[in-house]
């Protein structure tokens, strides 16, 4: 008993070593990546933090939404190798490879319409329309607001077509929430592409979950309305969805029970591991158990489909309908409901210090 008391403080005290450690890496990682910006750059960069902007967020193209900050495609290329450690400090290597992959999927996109209109299938007028949302590769910004720093708040975010990323910390801890993932197409269908997913495990084992269901309890997760457009959380809806619906993880088996923790995991374990540790063990304390997971559609792919798990502390909402109704364009968030922005950080930090 002595010597496991012992192994569990050593585990306790190494993941608290852990998570600090992963904050000074993201200060130090960004205070190196700032220096590599000329005076122009930071001017473009730096933001205040108690700008209300910071907490503004939106998955549409550049074309329809500017975005503050520096457009990533003019960084130099020195700026733009740092500003990769950046992300590969914040993210692991199944979150960065997402983040790298939907911006890539933003040039395939345009060489998707322009194959399109070659074999005729869009017009002349709607190829320019589409060249209009001006979304490509270097069409994402980066913003910086505030200083880092491991004591006062600041933040960074990375805005574009299909992606939100929200860094904010204070007192050397931080949040990643809201957390928006894009991909247009979900499943690359023409040109030498066809069949790249970008953001595949999300619908995958979603579908896995919902089908592990018995009959009684599809129809206790699966809610009878429309698929929504995109997800209910959006920028123009609500910031949070309070009710429950669907089935009850306690309702659950073992087996689909270890489904929707995959689900769950897909979502978590984009971030690096003291993050991602941090928010599992945070939902692990609340309780499995309490989380509710709801469908909407179809339950095959290419069909329009929805789903939603919703927790005491986090929510997760998917959505996959397509301008055809083809079940082939994503929408997925992740978000911790007291952690948006850093919302339970900087309380904890302006209760604790005097401004």
């Amino acid at each position: 008993m002595k010597y496991l008391l012992t192994f569990i403080t050593f585990l306790t005290l190494t993941s608290s070593t852990l998570l600090s450690q992963s904050a000074q890496e993201i200060v130090d990682v960004t205070k190196i990546f700032l220096k590599t910006l000329n005076a122009e750059d930071l001017q473009q960069i730096s933001l205040p933090f108690d700008d209300p902007d910071r907490e503004k967020w939106t998955n549409l193209p550049v074309g329809l939404v500017p975005r503050p900050g520096k457009r990533y495609g003019d960084l130099s290329e020195e700026s733009m190798i740092q500003f990769h450690r950046v992300l590969t400090t914040l993210f692991s290597s199944q979150g960065y490879l997402k983040i790298t992959s939907i911006m890539q999927l933003d040039d395939i996109l345009n060489i998707v319409y322009d194959t399109s209109f070659e074999r005729g299938t869009i017009s002349k007028e709607g190829l320019a329309q589409i060249k209009k949302l001006d979304w490509e590769y270097g069409n994402y910004f980066v913003s910086l607001w505030g200083t880092p720093d491991m004591k006062e708040p600041w933040g960074l975010n990375m805005g574009g077509h299909h992606m939100a990323v929200s860094l904010s910390m204070a007192d050397g801890k931080y949040s990643l929430t809201p957390l928006f993932f894009g991909s247009d197409p979900a499943e690359v269908r023409i040109t030498k592409y066809a069949g790249l997913r970008v953001l595949s495990k999300e619908e995958d084992y979603g579908f896995l979950l919902i089908n592990a269901l018995t009959e009684q309890q599809k129809k206790t997760a699966t809610l009878s309305q429309k698929v929504p457009g995109d997800i209910i959380t959006s920028p123009n809806g609500p910031k949070r969805i309070d009710d429950y619906y669907g089935i009850k993880a306690a309702d659950m088996n073992k087996e689909q029970k270890g489904l929707l923790e995959w689900l769950i995991k897909e979502y978590v374990d984009n971030l690096e591991h003291g993050g991602a540790t941090r928010a599992y063990d945070k939902l692990v304390e609340t309780g499995i158990d309490n989380i509710y997971f709801a469908w909407i559609g179809s339950y095959e792919a290419r069909n329009p489909h929805y789903y939603i798990i919703n927790g005491p502390d986090f929510m997760i909402e998917y959505d996959n309908v397509g301008f055809d109704n083809d079940g082939n364009h994503i929408h997925a968030i992740w978000r911790e409901k007291s952690g948006d922005f850093g919302e339970d950080i900087l309380k904890a930090h302006y209760l604790g210090h005097k401004h």
